[in-house]
């Protein structure tokens, strides 16, 4: 999964694919590196981001969506949790919600989701981007993401939604301390919950930064790869990042020693 930041402050890449057509050709040349899905979003999420209106989050993303509709047959997923924002970007050619919410933040997103096909990513994020790095606690924390993946499987099934539609994505960084991102990492193989897949966003993130005592965002292209090659070795389906042949060719490399070369 590819990430096309259609956004100004975006924590690694804000503001260099906030015009329509960079981003739109960002994300072809992210598709013709091996991107099987572009996730297109308009808001960022990071640690104390300021929230954006539906309208501007709309002015934002459905161009691109657009854009890459009639250039590339790589899925699309648009990264929102505000219902109007899916609904619209699903009518423009995406195929994938990516609810950093788990469709918890807008009623109406269950809704949107019953009434169409789509796939969709259902996040674990504890309490909101603007204050969910103030001390976040867990008892276990493994446990608990587990459980939380349980709870919304059956709000969907509830609402009709087959869970063989849901990927199921730990949400590194999101009101979790380095110690809670590790065991996440180190139990990938508990929170495939139902048997779901599990996607792994480390891409960049500051927890890479605090392991290796390193503020330079351009460092941490390569220690992502290496977690991603781990995450697959221990059955994570998905990986989010930005930098996607390094991480393709570790995938790959990853499943030739898994599986063997087809």
């Amino acid at each position: 999964m590819g990430i096309v930041n259609v956004t100004p402050d975006s924590f690694s890449d804000g503001g260099q694919y906030f015009d329509e057509q960079r981003a739109v050709d960002h994300g072809l040349e992210l598709a013709a590196e091996g991107a099987a899905i572009l996730d297109v979003g308009g808001e960022s999420t990071r640690p104390g981001a300021s929230p954006v209106s539906v309208e501007e989050e709309l002015r934002r993303v459905l161009p691109v969506i657009k854009g890459l509709r009639r250039q590339t047959k790589a899925l699309i997923s648009v990264d929102t949790f505000k219902a109007a924002v899916a609904e619209q970007a699903l009518g423009a050619g995406a195929d994938i919600i990516n609810d950093v919410s788990s469709m918890m933040h807008d009623p109406r997103m269950m809704e949107v989701a019953a009434a169409s096909s789509c796939g969709l990513v259902l996040m674990h994020m504890k309490g909101e981007p603007r204050t969910m790095q103030k001390n976040p606690e867990y008892v276990d924390v493994v446990a608990e993401v587990a459980a939380f993946f349980e709870h919304r499987l059956a709000a969907l099934a509830e609402a009709g939604i087959d869970k063989t539609r849901t990927v199921l994505d730990p949400g590194l960084g999101f009101g979790k301390k380095l110690d809670h991102n590790l065991s996440l990492l180190r139990h990938l193989p508990r929170l495939s919950v139902q048997n779901r897949p599990v996607l792994v966003g480390i891409s960049r993130k500051s927890m890479i930064g605090a392991v290796l005592g390193n503020r330079d965002m351009a460092a941490r292209m390569w220690p992502t790869v290496a977690v991603t090659a781990y995450a697959r070795e221990h059955g994570a389906h998905i990986m989010r990042v930005h930098d996607v042949k390094p991480n393709v060719d570790a995938m790959r490399m990853a499943e030739a020693i898994l599986f063997g070369v087809a």
